[in-house]
């Protein structure tokens, strides 16, 4: 299975979240790579985050981030 640039992107916006406070978001600018941007909307449309330009983690968003922050940690 490859992992796509999109997937790669989405990937790298999720772990900009703090998962220690479900009070602290991340805001995609209209001036960020375009990449961000578009990844910021596939999570948004997969329910993942509540805003179009990120905003907050869903329960769903929390889950995922998890298991993408775990990830990292164990690869590096």
């Amino acid at each position: 299975m490859r992992i796509s640039d999109e997937i790669v992107s989405e990937i790298h916006l999720l772990s900009l979240f703090n998962l220690a406070s479900h009070q602290e978001g991340v805001k995609v600018h209209t001036k960020a790579d375009a990449q961000l941007i578009e990844a910021a909307d596939r999570l948004f449309s997969k329910g993942l985050t509540t805003q179009k330009d990120g905003g907050y983690l869903t329960d769903l968003g929390v889950e995922v981030a998890e298991h993408v922050q775990k990830m990292l940690t164990i690869l590096q």
